[in-house]
């Protein structure tokens, strides 16, 4: 992360206050915290509603999912592609309730309608195409798919009259894309291997009742931090202790309210975004004491985990070795070696497809640990220009990054350009300049950027990038387009309202807290690049 260099003024950023003490107030919130700043999540909500009609809040559950459905008869956030999972889950969700005549004090002609609704924008969704790269939609979405066809097949479904066409042998057209095949196929393999390998733990739900005898060991909390795996995980047929599941997944209706986000809880992940945001413009004295007893707390020779019960991965090491140097107490980026591939770093071992954000961090990190260990070595020199070089083959020829954690581009090419932008060579200046190029060719009209509309998350990550780069940071167009940001971020949080979701788990998300961080940070960087 970079530092400003010179003296930034105290003064107001807006309204609400100075840089240091909106700061201050952030990391005190966040340091009592226990949970996590993340909303409630329709996917994981319906599927808790599923698999434990018996957890206290049903009723409660069944009707917030009600009323999150769209006029238009599907669910969840952002774009079409984005609703088919969420949709899935719940209608799945809703048929269970029928066909188990658990509806509560919710009449079944309410949730049959529901379904109904549901049911036909599946079908206009399944001709979408586009299917982001979101946690295993590729075994989620054809298990659900499946599980409603047999749902719809039972005789007190098939009475309902509100279904119409449904029940006179309609089904679900699997979307293109998906295999209707491959849950059964990841269970063949778990039961090839003798048991659930750590990451399908988050997911489990996606093949569950396939195997109903091999329920993988959970020690304490949540399955893999996720209530939906945690449900599915009770509901098998293995010998298992469940009291420490059940007690895990009341703590965490209670605390949300009878509902569920898609990990719980988040405080590492949090944790270390919110401070790495915080020092880019210079993390304020009253927070460095806090902020370093996070960085001691989270650091893990063998690895950081985001979440009880999840990988370790290269996201969350990288991040607490970064925290860690940034707060004068650099720690070894060894940790990271374990997740070396040939040319980059996979985010966890067993990882599908490369994170260029994972990568970033990484090369971050062992940039800023070099800035307390100058002399790299061969081994961590060649590492880092591997990195480097495989980062720059990751961009678009627009000169944006993307990445599968995260629905914006900005937020990727943030990232890439931070990492890259110590490292000067023609390659990176130029793979800067286009980045910039491609940053202010973008810009909207009132001042904002957005890949579907714009957001204070995404002109923060925005101004980061112009602002960050030194080859041509001083220029008209860049000096007008960060004063136009500027503008539009001061009124962004005078409206103190909720950061709309852009981040990928198994559908998205908003982490409040970390939004708020870059957003009070790029307001900073604005003053301090102010002539």
């Amino acid at each position: 992360m970079n530092s400003v260099p010179g003296h930034i003024a105290p003064s107001l950023l807006w309204d609400g206050g100075t840089y240091e003490e909106q700061a201050s107030e952030l990391v005190g919130s966040v340091h009592g915290d226990g949970w996590g700043d993340v909303h409630p999540s329709v996917y994981e909500t319906a599927q808790v509603t599923s698999w434990a009609p018996w957890l206290e809040g049903h009723g409660r559950r069944l009707a917030w999912l009600l009323k999150q459905q769209s006029s238009a008869g599907s669910w969840g956030e952002g774009p079409m592609p984005y609703r088919l999972l969420p949709t899935l889950s719940t209608v799945e969700a809703l048929l269970s309730t029928l066909r188990n005549d658990t509806a509560a004090d919710v009449s079944r002609e309410r949730v049959a309608a529901a379904v109904a609704d549901g049911l036909a924008a599946l079908r206009d969704l399944s001709a979408v195409g586009g299917w982001p790269d979101t946690a295993a939609i590729e075994i989620l979405v054809p298990e659900l798919a499946v599980r409603i066809d047999e749902h719809l097949d039972q005789p007190e479904i098939a009475a309902l009259p509100r279904l119409g066409p449904w029940n006179r042998g309609q089904r679900l057209f699997l979307p293109h894309g998906f295999q209707v095949a491959l849950p059964e196929r990841m269970a063949e393999r778990c039961r090839a291997a003798g048991g659930v390998p750590p990451k399908l733990h988050h997911t489990f739900e996606g093949v569950a009742r396939r195997l109903p005898q091999m329920a993988p060991a959970l020690p304490g909390g949540l399955l893999g931090s996720s209530p939906a795996a945690t449900a599915a995980w009770l509901a098998t047929e293995a010998h298992v202790d469940r009291g420490k599941a059940r007690t895990a997944l009341a703590a965490v209706a209670q605390h949300y309210d009878g509902l569920f986000p898609e990990a719980a809880p988040i405080c590492v992940f949090e944790r270390l975004w919110v401070a790495a945001a915080l020092a880019r413009p210079g993390l304020p004295a009253s927070c460095q004491s806090t902020v370093r007893e996070w960085a001691g707390e989270i650091y893990n020779p063998d690895g950081v985990s985001g979440a009880p019960g999840l990988l370790p991965d290269t996201d969350d090491t990288a991040m607490a070795v970064l925290v860690s140097a940034l707060t004068g107490s650099p720690r070894s980026p060894a940790p990271l070696s374990a997740f070396e591939a040939d040319d980059h770093y996979d985010c966890y071992i067993g990882e599908d497809t490369g994170s260029s954000t994972a990568n970033a961090h990484a090369l971050q990190a062992l940039t800023a640990w070099l800035n307390h260990r100058p002399t790299p070595g061969a081994a961590l020199q060649s590492r880092m220009d591997l990195t480097r070089d495989w980062l720059l083959s990751q961009q678009q020829h627009d000169g944006a990054w993307q990445d599968k954690w995260h629905a914006s581009p900005y937020y990727a090419t943030e990232r890439c350009v931070t990492a890259l932008r110590p490292h000067i060579r023609p390659a990176t200046r130029d793979a800067i300049r286009l980045a910039v190029d491609w940053v202010l060719s973008t810009q909207r009209d009132d001042g904002s950027w957005g890949v579907w509309g714009g957001t204070a998350e995404e002109t923060a990550y925005a101004v980061n990038i112009l602002v960050a780069s030194t080859y041509d940071s001083s220029g008209p167009d860049t000096t007008q387009a960060l004063k136009r940001a500027g503008h539009f971020l001061r009124d962004a949080v005078r409206s103190s309202g909720r950061h709309p979701a852009l981040w990928h788990d198994k559908t998205l998300y908003a982490p409040q807290a970390m939004v708020r961080a870059e957003v009070f940070a790029a307001l900073q960087l604005l003053q301090a690049h102010q002539p």
